[in-house]
Protein backbone atom coordinates (compact mmCIF):
# COMPACT_ATOMS: atom_id res chain seq x y z
CA UNK A 1 0.00 0.00 0.00
CA UNK A 2 1.04 3.78 -0.59
CA UNK A 3 0.80 6.92 1.08
CA UNK A 4 1.00 8.14 4.67
CA UNK A 5 -1.46 8.75 7.70
CA UNK A 6 -0.70 11.27 10.14
CA UNK A 7 -1.17 10.12 14.38
CA UNK A 8 -0.73 12.10 17.02
CA UNK A 9 1.49 11.18 19.96
CA UNK A 10 2.83 7.70 18.45
CA UNK A 11 5.34 7.41 20.88
CA UNK A 12 2.70 7.71 23.71
CA UNK A 13 0.14 5.56 24.58
CA UNK A 14 -3.19 5.46 22.22
CA UNK A 15 -1.52 6.83 19.51
CA UNK A 16 1.65 4.17 19.98
CA UNK A 17 -1.11 1.40 19.45
CA UNK A 18 -2.92 2.79 16.47
CA UNK A 19 0.81 3.61 14.48
CA UNK A 20 2.02 0.27 15.18
CA UNK A 21 -1.70 -0.88 13.79
CA UNK A 22 -0.87 1.28 10.84
CA UNK A 23 2.18 -0.46 9.92
CA UNK A 24 0.92 -3.88 10.26
CA UNK A 25 -1.34 -2.89 7.50
CA UNK A 26 1.36 -1.00 5.19
CA UNK A 27 0.30 2.14 5.88
CA UNK A 28 3.50 4.74 6.38
CA UNK A 29 3.02 6.74 9.25
CA UNK A 30 4.12 10.18 10.57
CA UNK A 31 3.70 11.70 14.10
CA UNK A 32 2.49 15.07 15.15
CA UNK A 33 4.54 15.36 18.90
CA UNK A 34 4.73 17.38 21.71
CA UNK A 35 6.96 15.22 23.94
CA UNK A 36 10.48 15.59 21.55
CA UNK A 37 12.04 13.89 24.74
CA UNK A 38 9.87 10.61 23.88
CA UNK A 39 11.31 10.45 20.07
CA UNK A 40 13.70 7.38 19.81
CA UNK A 41 17.12 7.82 18.52
CA UNK A 42 17.46 7.67 14.74
CA UNK A 43 16.83 4.88 12.95
CA UNK A 44 15.02 3.51 16.17
CA UNK A 45 11.93 5.60 15.19
CA UNK A 46 10.39 2.41 13.44
CA UNK A 47 10.12 4.28 10.38
CA UNK A 48 8.08 6.77 11.84
CA UNK A 49 8.37 10.50 10.69
CA UNK A 50 8.35 13.02 12.72
CA UNK A 51 7.02 16.44 13.28
CA UNK A 52 6.52 19.04 15.76
CA UNK A 53 2.82 19.51 17.28
CA UNK A 54 2.86 23.06 17.97
CA UNK A 55 -0.41 24.46 18.18
CA UNK A 56 1.37 28.05 17.47
CA UNK A 57 2.10 27.36 14.07
CA UNK A 58 -1.22 26.51 12.21
CA UNK A 59 0.76 26.86 9.35
CA UNK A 60 3.63 24.61 9.95
CA UNK A 61 1.12 21.92 11.33
CA UNK A 62 -1.23 22.04 7.95
CA UNK A 63 2.12 21.11 5.95
CA UNK A 64 2.82 18.17 7.98
CA UNK A 65 -0.10 16.84 7.15
CA UNK A 66 -0.71 18.01 3.55
CA UNK A 67 -1.18 14.86 1.32
CA UNK A 68 -2.04 12.60 4.39
CA UNK A 69 -5.21 10.20 3.49
CA UNK A 70 -6.06 9.88 7.28
CA UNK A 71 -5.19 11.93 10.78
CA UNK A 72 -6.23 9.63 14.13
CA UNK A 73 -6.34 12.36 16.49
CA UNK A 74 -5.55 11.38 20.45
CA UNK A 75 -4.50 14.79 21.61
CA UNK A 76 -6.25 15.77 24.94
CA UNK A 77 -5.14 16.24 28.35
CA UNK A 78 -6.15 13.83 31.32
CA UNK A 79 -6.42 16.84 34.04
CA UNK A 80 -5.36 20.52 33.85
CA UNK A 81 -1.84 21.00 34.88
CA UNK A 82 -0.16 24.10 34.85
CA UNK A 83 -1.37 26.47 32.08
CA UNK A 84 -3.00 23.75 30.27
CA UNK A 85 -6.26 23.00 31.22
CA UNK A 86 -9.17 21.21 29.36
CA UNK A 87 -10.64 24.74 27.78
CA UNK A 88 -7.04 25.16 26.29
CA UNK A 89 -6.68 21.51 25.07
CA UNK A 90 -10.47 22.44 23.34
CA UNK A 91 -8.44 25.25 21.59
CA UNK A 92 -5.74 23.61 20.41
CA UNK A 93 -8.01 20.73 19.08
CA UNK A 94 -9.57 22.91 16.84
CA UNK A 95 -6.51 24.55 16.01
CA UNK A 96 -5.06 21.23 14.63
CA UNK A 97 -8.33 20.22 13.09
CA UNK A 98 -8.48 23.24 11.01
CA UNK A 99 -5.39 22.89 10.67
CA UNK A 100 -5.80 19.00 8.78
CA UNK A 101 -9.09 20.60 6.82
CA UNK A 102 -6.75 23.11 5.08
CA UNK A 103 -4.21 20.15 4.28
CA UNK A 104 -6.80 18.63 2.37
CA UNK A 105 -6.82 15.67 5.02
CA UNK A 106 -9.20 12.77 3.59
CA UNK A 107 -10.65 11.82 6.14
CA UNK A 108 -10.19 12.24 10.59
CA UNK A 109 -10.64 9.51 13.15
CA UNK A 110 -10.93 11.22 16.59
CA UNK A 111 -10.60 9.49 19.91
CA UNK A 112 -13.10 11.08 22.26
CA UNK A 113 -14.71 9.90 25.63
CA UNK A 114 -18.04 7.86 26.63
CA UNK A 115 -20.66 10.19 27.14
CA UNK A 116 -19.32 13.49 26.40
CA UNK A 117 -22.21 16.28 27.01
CA UNK A 118 -22.15 20.31 26.25
CA UNK A 119 -24.13 20.16 29.56
CA UNK A 120 -21.48 17.86 31.85
CA UNK A 121 -20.35 19.25 35.09
CA UNK A 122 -17.57 17.87 34.38
CA UNK A 123 -14.83 19.92 31.88
CA UNK A 124 -13.17 16.78 30.81
CA UNK A 125 -16.29 15.85 29.70
CA UNK A 126 -17.71 19.19 28.49
CA UNK A 127 -14.45 19.47 26.68
CA UNK A 128 -14.59 16.39 24.52
CA UNK A 129 -18.28 17.15 23.32
CA UNK A 130 -16.89 20.80 22.20
CA UNK A 131 -14.33 19.01 20.22
CA UNK A 132 -16.65 16.48 18.54
CA UNK A 133 -18.82 20.03 18.22
CA UNK A 134 -15.79 21.52 16.11
CA UNK A 135 -14.98 18.49 13.84
CA UNK A 136 -18.42 17.73 12.92
CA UNK A 137 -18.25 21.71 12.14
CA UNK A 138 -15.44 20.92 9.63
CA UNK A 139 -16.77 19.42 6.61
CA UNK A 140 -14.39 16.88 6.22
CA UNK A 141 -15.41 13.11 6.62
CA UNK A 142 -14.40 12.12 10.05
CA UNK A 143 -15.36 8.91 12.82
CA UNK A 144 -15.59 9.29 17.05
CA UNK A 145 -14.35 6.64 18.80
CA UNK A 146 -15.82 6.59 22.50
CA UNK A 147 -13.29 4.85 24.71
CA UNK A 148 -14.16 4.57 28.62
CA UNK A 149 -10.99 2.96 30.33
CA UNK A 150 -7.84 1.72 27.93
CA UNK A 151 -5.63 -1.40 29.27
CA UNK A 152 -3.37 -3.51 28.16
CA UNK A 153 0.52 -2.18 27.26
CA UNK A 154 0.86 0.59 29.59
CA UNK A 155 -2.07 1.34 30.42
CA UNK A 156 -2.63 3.14 33.95
CA UNK A 157 -5.71 2.27 35.71
CA UNK A 158 -5.84 -1.42 35.66
CA UNK A 159 -1.96 -1.04 36.94
CA UNK A 160 -2.36 1.19 39.42
CA UNK A 161 -5.36 -0.41 41.20
CA UNK A 162 -3.27 -3.80 41.10
CA UNK A 163 0.05 -1.79 42.47
CA UNK A 164 -2.14 -0.48 45.52
CA UNK A 165 -3.81 -3.97 46.19
CA UNK A 166 0.06 -5.22 46.35
CA UNK A 167 1.43 -2.53 48.79
CA UNK A 168 -2.02 -0.53 51.19
CA UNK A 169 -3.40 -2.69 53.85
CA UNK A 170 -6.63 -1.31 53.12
CA UNK A 171 -8.11 -0.04 49.63
CA UNK A 172 -11.11 2.09 50.11
CA UNK A 173 -14.20 2.15 47.44
CA UNK A 174 -16.13 5.18 47.03
CA UNK A 175 -19.80 4.46 48.01
CA UNK A 176 -21.22 0.89 47.10
CA UNK A 177 -18.70 0.46 44.12
CA UNK A 178 -21.92 -0.47 42.03
CA UNK A 179 -20.76 2.25 39.41
CA UNK A 180 -20.16 -0.07 36.27
CA UNK A 181 -16.89 0.60 33.43
CA UNK A 182 -16.55 -0.82 30.01
CA UNK A 183 -13.41 -1.36 29.46
CA UNK A 184 -11.10 -2.02 26.27
CA UNK A 185 -8.30 -3.46 25.33
CA UNK A 186 -5.51 -0.90 23.44
CA UNK A 187 -5.24 -2.99 20.85
CA UNK A 188 -9.02 -3.12 19.88
CA UNK A 189 -9.29 0.13 20.46
CA UNK A 190 -6.40 0.60 17.78
CA UNK A 191 -8.50 -1.80 15.29
CA UNK A 192 -11.06 -0.07 15.65
CA UNK A 193 -9.45 3.57 14.39
CA UNK A 194 -8.05 1.92 11.80
CA UNK A 195 -11.07 0.18 10.20
CA UNK A 196 -12.83 3.74 10.58
CA UNK A 197 -9.86 5.58 9.22
CA UNK A 198 -10.76 3.17 5.85
CA UNK A 199 -14.44 3.88 6.09
CA UNK A 200 -16.41 6.74 4.20
CA UNK A 201 -19.24 6.94 6.67
CA UNK A 202 -19.72 9.47 9.23
CA UNK A 203 -19.79 7.75 12.29
CA UNK A 204 -19.77 7.67 16.80
CA UNK A 205 -18.41 4.39 17.60
CA UNK A 206 -18.57 3.53 21.56
CA UNK A 207 -15.04 1.51 21.94
CA UNK A 208 -16.23 -0.78 24.60
CA UNK A 209 -15.18 -4.50 25.62
CA UNK A 210 -17.34 -7.23 26.13
CA UNK A 211 -17.10 -7.18 29.79
CA UNK A 212 -19.04 -4.59 32.16
CA UNK A 213 -18.02 -5.48 36.06
CA UNK A 214 -18.46 -2.85 38.91
CA UNK A 215 -15.87 -0.57 40.13
CA UNK A 216 -16.40 -2.82 43.23
CA UNK A 217 -15.90 -6.46 41.26
CA UNK A 218 -13.31 -5.21 39.35
CA UNK A 219 -11.14 -4.25 42.38
CA UNK A 220 -11.87 -7.89 43.73
CA UNK A 221 -10.93 -9.87 40.89
CA UNK A 222 -8.01 -7.97 40.64
CA UNK A 223 -7.20 -8.52 44.44
CA UNK A 224 -7.46 -12.33 44.23
CA UNK A 225 -5.63 -12.28 40.90
CA UNK A 226 -2.30 -10.75 42.49
CA UNK A 227 -2.79 -12.54 45.32
CA UNK A 228 -3.20 -9.43 47.58
CA UNK A 229 -4.19 -9.43 51.46
CA UNK A 230 -5.15 -6.00 51.07
CA UNK A 231 -8.92 -5.08 53.24
CA UNK A 232 -11.38 -3.64 50.68
CA UNK A 233 -13.47 -1.35 52.57
CA UNK A 234 -16.71 0.97 51.48
CA UNK A 235 -16.52 4.84 52.04
CA UNK A 236 -18.14 8.43 51.54
CA UNK A 237 -17.43 9.06 48.13
CA UNK A 238 -16.24 12.70 49.49
CA UNK A 239 -13.37 10.72 51.00
CA UNK A 240 -11.86 9.49 47.53
CA UNK A 241 -10.81 12.84 46.39
CA UNK A 242 -9.16 13.67 49.28
CA UNK A 243 -7.63 10.10 49.64
CA UNK A 244 -6.83 10.32 46.13
CA UNK A 245 -4.54 13.85 46.88
CA UNK A 246 -2.70 12.54 49.85
CA UNK A 247 -1.59 9.31 48.20
CA UNK A 248 -1.02 12.02 44.92
CA UNK A 249 1.58 13.84 47.30
CA UNK A 250 3.19 10.94 48.19
CA UNK A 251 3.63 9.76 44.98
CA UNK A 252 4.30 13.04 43.05
CA UNK A 253 1.50 12.42 40.72
CA UNK A 254 -1.96 12.98 40.40
CA UNK A 255 -3.57 9.76 41.60
CA UNK A 256 -7.63 10.65 40.48
CA UNK A 257 -9.72 13.65 40.45
CA UNK A 258 -12.59 14.63 42.16
CA UNK A 259 -14.44 15.10 38.87
CA UNK A 260 -12.93 11.64 37.47
CA UNK A 261 -14.19 9.60 40.60
CA UNK A 262 -17.48 11.49 40.47
CA UNK A 263 -17.60 10.81 36.76
CA UNK A 264 -17.18 7.38 37.09
CA UNK A 265 -19.71 7.17 39.80
CA UNK A 266 -22.01 8.83 37.99
CA UNK A 267 -22.00 5.59 35.28
CA UNK A 268 -20.18 8.07 32.65
CA UNK A 269 -17.54 5.19 32.09
CA UNK A 270 -20.40 2.49 31.51
CA UNK A 271 -22.57 2.28 28.11
CA UNK A 272 -25.40 0.07 26.82
CA UNK A 273 -24.33 -0.81 23.79
CA UNK A 274 -22.99 -3.59 22.22
CA UNK A 275 -19.45 -4.47 22.64
CA UNK A 276 -17.18 -3.19 19.60
CA UNK A 277 -14.11 -4.55 21.22
CA UNK A 278 -13.39 -8.59 21.54
CA UNK A 279 -10.49 -9.10 24.08
CA UNK A 280 -11.86 -9.86 27.62
CA UNK A 281 -10.41 -7.65 30.60
CA UNK A 282 -10.62 -10.27 32.90
CA UNK A 283 -8.96 -13.24 31.03
CA UNK A 284 -6.31 -10.84 30.16
CA UNK A 285 -5.58 -9.71 33.75
CA UNK A 286 -5.67 -13.30 34.99
CA UNK A 287 -2.66 -13.84 31.88
CA UNK A 288 -0.70 -11.16 33.53
CA UNK A 289 -1.41 -11.31 37.26
CA UNK A 290 2.48 -12.01 38.12
CA UNK A 291 3.30 -8.70 36.40
CA UNK A 292 0.52 -6.14 36.54
CA UNK A 293 0.84 -3.55 39.43
CA UNK A 294 4.70 -4.55 39.85
CA UNK A 295 6.01 -1.06 38.55
CA UNK A 296 3.58 2.42 39.53
CA UNK A 297 2.42 3.83 36.26
CA UNK A 298 3.06 7.80 36.99
CA UNK A 299 0.86 10.06 34.94
CA UNK A 300 2.91 13.29 35.72
CA UNK A 301 5.85 11.57 34.87
CA UNK A 302 4.59 10.43 31.86
CA UNK A 303 3.38 13.87 30.41
CA UNK A 304 4.95 16.51 31.94
CA UNK A 305 8.27 15.81 33.31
Amino acid sequence: MTGFDVVTGAFSYSGAAIARELQATGRRVRTLTGHPGRVPEPGAAGGIEVRPLDFADPAALAEAMRGAGTLYNTYWVRFAHGSVDHPVAVTRSRVLLQAAAEAGVRRIVHVSITNPSPDSPYPYFRGKAAVEEALGDLGVSHAVLRPAVLFGGSGVLINNIAWLLRRLPVFAVGGTGAYRLRPIHIDDLARLAVRAGRSDATEVIDAVGPERPTFDELVHTIRNLVGSRSRIIHVPGTVIPVAGRALGLVLRDTLLTADEYQGMADGLADTDGPATGETGLTQWMADHKDTLGRVYANELTRHFR
